[in-house]
This record gives C-alpha cells, structure tokens and sequence, in this order.
C-alpha cells in the first residue's frame, strides 16, 4: 500500500523521539528530526520519486544512509530501527509525549523523579502541584499541561489542513476517475480551511448507476469500512483519519455542498431566513410547498434567501449573514494576489536551500520580491547570523540581484526578541536591512504583562519592521503564549509596523480571530511562507486561507503591494491600511 510523505515523516519523527528518549546521541536524533522535515515539507510523493528513480540521497540533509531508510518506510510501512526502538521502550511512556508540551527530555524528567508512566498518572500529579516541584518545570507549565490534557480530551485527534491535503487530494483524484462521476469536492472544516480537521468530507456527483461507492470502498488506504449504502459510505484511512462520501444527483449538487460545507451554525442562520421566507432547505435543495425552485449551486441557494454568494471560509456564523444582507461582504484576499514573500530561510542557518535557490525558485513562481531573513545569532542551534555573517550576506544579496531579472531580493533577519525586549543584533546592523523580523523563540512562560512589554518594547526599536508569529504557537504542540495582543495591536498601529500571519501549517499564526482584530485596527499583515526550503513557498497557500477565515481583503495586507509601494511603507512607518 502506498505511503503519503506524512507518513514517511511520522516514522522518522517517532524514531527521533524514542531515540531522544533513551539519550541517544543528539547528531543523530537531530538527522532523524531533518529527514523528518524534509520528507514532510516536499510537495513530490515520494513514492512517485522512487518509482521514476529519483536519487533519494541529493536531497538536503538526507545521506545514502537516510534514503535507504526513506526507501525501507515507503515498502513495508515502517524501518528496522523503529522496530527495535519500539522493542525496548516503554508504549506508556511514548504515549505522553502526545501530550502538547511533554517532549522527550520533559517525559524523562517525570518518569525518573516522579515514576509518571501513564496519562493519568500525569494528571494527578498536576492535579497535586508535585510536577512544579520539579526543576525546569514550575508552575505555569504545570498548569500548561492540565490545559493540554483537557484540550486533547475534548478534541481527540485532529490534522493540521496541510497533512490532511496529503489525503484528501489523492483521493479526489482517484473518485474523480469512476466512470458516471461528474464533481468530486472536499466539503466541510476543509473546505472553510480551518487549521485542523478531525475527517474529510468528501461529495460527489454522479448518475445513479455510476459504481463510486464501491470503487470508494475499495480504496487501498482504507484500514476498515465503518458504513455503506447506496449514496454513501464512511471509512477510515490507514492513517486513522476517518473520511466520509456522499453522492448526489448533479440537479442538488448546491444545495448539497452548501449543506455539507457548514459551519453547522451558518447553516442553521440560513435555514432561518429560508424559514422566514416560506422556505424548506436541506441538502437536496430548496423548497416552497413541496416543489424545489433552487439547489443545483450554491448561488441558487443563497439567492433564495436574498444573498449573495458567501466564501466558504467566513460561514462560521461570525457576521457574514449580516455582511451580506447589507452588501458588505468583504472582497477577500487570493493566492494571486500577494507580490512576494518576505520571510525566507537558507543554509546559511537552518533553510535547506541557498540563497540562490530561493531566488530562482521565487522568480520562477512569478514574485516581485523575496526577503531572506536568516536566523540571528541567539539561536544557536541553527548557527544564527552574527553582525558579520549577516553583513557578508547582505553583500551576497547586492550581487545576487545584479544578476536577476524580475525578482528583487530583499535584506532581512528574523531577529530574536530577548527576554527584556531588547534585540539580538544591534541597531547600526539593522539599519543595513531592508527589513526586520521580531519573534519571540525562547522565554514563552513569562506572565502575561512581562510577554506584552517585552513585545512592545521590541516594537519601539528603530528598525523593527514586522512582528514574527505573533503568539508564538505551534499546532498542535505548543499554546499560545499569555500576551495581551490587543495592546500589541494598538502599539503596532501607533508605532507604525506590521504583523505576519506566518503560513507554516504548524503555526498559522495569526489565528483567524486575530486576522480580523489586526484588520479592525488597522494593522497591515504580512502573509509570509516562513519557508526553510523552496518547498516551504507553497505555505502561502495555507496562510491565505487562513487570512480569507479572518475577513482580509487585498488591501489588508502587506505583501500585495509593489515592490516600491512595500519600500516606502517600509521605510516610512506608516503602518496602516492605505
């Protein structure tokens, strides 16, 4: 059965932290951790790569000996290595370090001080307050983990909306081949591009004697068929993702995808008005006294009701009734639409393409602009940039765009905020740049007042261009940090800088609320990749989705302007919408 690059990754990431675990040597936990990446951050199937005779070993960071592990996974589903690893270690222990928060080194500390085996066993020692007791703990974090064990209660196991594209897709493409089908959409918390989705929602069109059903349930990734009719059918994927089929006669196509997309609340409000209006509305169309007047699309539904048509993304009962009814639904933000990136990683710290490859790569995919914005010296494990190393780059840049045509490189650093505000790299360096990054990567306990002040002072630094990942969450490993991000908002505003929406799947942060909060304030956000690879660019599609679920337009946001337009605001300040 063929593997998906997540689940390639998932081995490597498992064997990383059992490796981790039993206080291997960090070299080698560390590659195991790389490969990880680079399998998951590849938009080729890697099986595909196999099968055409790809050299597995030229990729960055993967050696003939991590290609013939790569090789072994996508075969039989699994390594040796694993295997053995799993032989002689503890299951209880591997299952929490699914808790957010509990890493290897974290798990070890509980179980040797503690003698914590199990997930209960965790919660009552929480419970107790004998985990703050311990050294590097305390207890905010003790109170982080009784936080995590509840929210992983109520959520049970979701995917982040670019593991889940890894699924879905495919099998889109595979129903889409059965003789009789005519559209195969996914619908639901996907569609709406909700950071995770706990299953796929999957509806199709076809003629009555057309056999997708059975060629659904058929499907080699399914580990076991959990119901199926005659119009719809639910299974789960070998990866414990549960999907769902619905098939509908193409006259209802609208009606069911309106239906099936949901939120369930927008849905219900939609209801209401049809209600209001003599209506019935459900997933085979829209009625008035038994005879159905609407429902072959999605227009006809909402048109029923007197509205225009509503992006799935904003269906989440949050206002965009009413902003239709009064002809103000925003005109969101495309893919198109953005001119450039401006947060980029290379090999001069942890990206895993050079600079030039990420040029090439940027011009190829059409961009106006590229920042590179390496690391800074204070994240050492990633070699961060030294004033020296970054002056050297700023001057590889200035030769790089000598050369280019249609694509202009621009200076950056993703500086790091220290714990007292202050930033790594003094200011007569930053002035050299055309931009600057703040984020935070350490320190992420810190009371909510220490958090908001260390930012805000950040933002007072003379060249402080745009605020990094502003919570600093990792989906679904690390919360947000305590910060009162209104008054970070507000500061932005006066101070005249940006925020990102940083469009890694695991981060997505901005959160879709804060979108909307930065576009009520009237705070420019810069919709960035964050990429450490050519690869990574392709993030810009999830950030996207990520800014329409926040109500931005075009206008909000930083990257759709010219390049000369980006310079002055830039160089101006002016960080309000123009």
């Amino acid at each position: 059965m063929p593997l998906h690059n997540a689940d390639i990754a998932a081995v490597f990431n498992e064997a990383a932290d059992l490796l981790e675990l039993e206080e291997a040597n960090p070299f080698r936990v560390r590659a195991y951790r790389t490969a990880a990446r680079v399998v998951s951050d590849l938009r080729k199937d890697v099986g595909t790569m196999i099968q055409a005779g790809e050299d597995l070993a030229e990729l960055p960071g993967i050696g003939e000996d991590l290609a013939g592990k790569i090789r072994e996974i996508a075969q039989t589903g699994s390594c040796s290595l694993l295997r053995a690893l799993r032989t002689h270690t503890s299951p209880a222990l591997v299952k929490l370090m699914t808790v957010p928060g509990l890493g290897p080194k974290r798990v070890r500390t509980l179980n040797r001080e503690l003698n914590i085996r199990t997930i209960d066993q965790l919660a009552r020692a929480a419970r107790g307050g004998r985990i703050r007791r311990l050294a590097g703990f305390g207890e905010k974090t003790e109170q982080n983990i009784l936080q995590a064990l509840a929210a992983k209660a109520r959520s049970g196991t979701r995917l982040s909306l670019a593991i889940a594209a890894q699924y879905a897709e495919p099998l889109v493409a595979y129903l889409q081949a059965t003789p009789g089908v005519d559209a195969v959409v996914v619908a639901g918390s996907y569609r709406r591009c909700k950071e995770t989705v706990g299953d796929i929602d999957i509806l199709a069109t076809a003629v009555p004697s057309s056999p997708v059903i059975e060629r659904f349930a058929s499907y080699d990734e399914i580990a076991r068929v959990l119901a199926r009719g005659t119009t719809r059918a639910t299974v789960v994927l070998r990866s414990g993702l549960q999907v769902d089929l619905r098939v509908v006669r193409k006259a209802s196509y609208g009606a069911a995808l309106h239906y099936f997309t949901g939120s369930k609340p927008h849905n219900i409000a939609i209801r209401q008005l049809g209600q209001q209006a003599g209506l019935k509305i459900n997933e085979y169309g829209v009625f008035r006294d038994g005879q159905r007047i609407a429902g072959t699309t999605e227009e006809s539904v909402f048109a029923s009701v007197g509205l225009p048509w509503i992006p799935p993304e904003l269906r989440e009962d949050r206002g965009e009734v009413v902003a239709a009814q009064a002809g103000r639904l925003p005109r969101l933000v495309e893919l198109a639409d953005l001119r450039g990136d401006l947060h980029s990683h290379t090999t001069a710290t942890d990206g895993r393409n050079t600079l030039r490859e990420m040029a090439t790569e940027a011009q190829r995919r059409g961009f106006e602009y590229l920042a590179v914005t390496d690391h800074s010296q204070r994240v050492r494990m990633v070699h961060g940039l030294d004033p020296e190393r970054l002056l050297a780059q700023v001057d590889e840049i200035d030769r790089l765009n000598r050369e280019l045509e249609g694509l202009t490189v621009l200076k950056g650093i993703e500086v790091d905020i220290l714990e007292d505000g202050r930033l790594d790299l003094p200011d007569e360096v930053l002035a050299r740049l055309d931009l600057v990054i703040g984020s935070i990567h350490s320190h992420f306990g810190l009371s909510k007042q220490r958090q908001t002040t260390r930012l805000l002072k950040a933002m007072d630094r003379p060249h402080f261009s745009i605020l990094g990942h502003p919570t600093g969450r990792l989906i679904p490993t690390r919360e947000p940090y305590d910060v009162d991000l209104p008054q970070v908002l507000r500061h932005a505003r006066k101070r005249g800088c940006f925020v990102e929406l940083d469009a890694h799947p695991e981060r997505l942060d901005l959160n879709d609320l804060h979108c909307r909060m930065a576009k009520d304030e009237g705070v420019l956000v810069s919709i960035d990749s964050d990429a450490h690879s050519i690869h990574d660019l392709d993030n810009l599609r999830f950030g996207i989705g990520q800014a329409r679920r926040g109500w931005l337009e075009k206008t909000d946001v930083l990257n759709t302007r010219p390049l000369s337009e980006l310079r002055r605001l830039l160089a101006s300040g002016t960080g309000g919408s123009s």
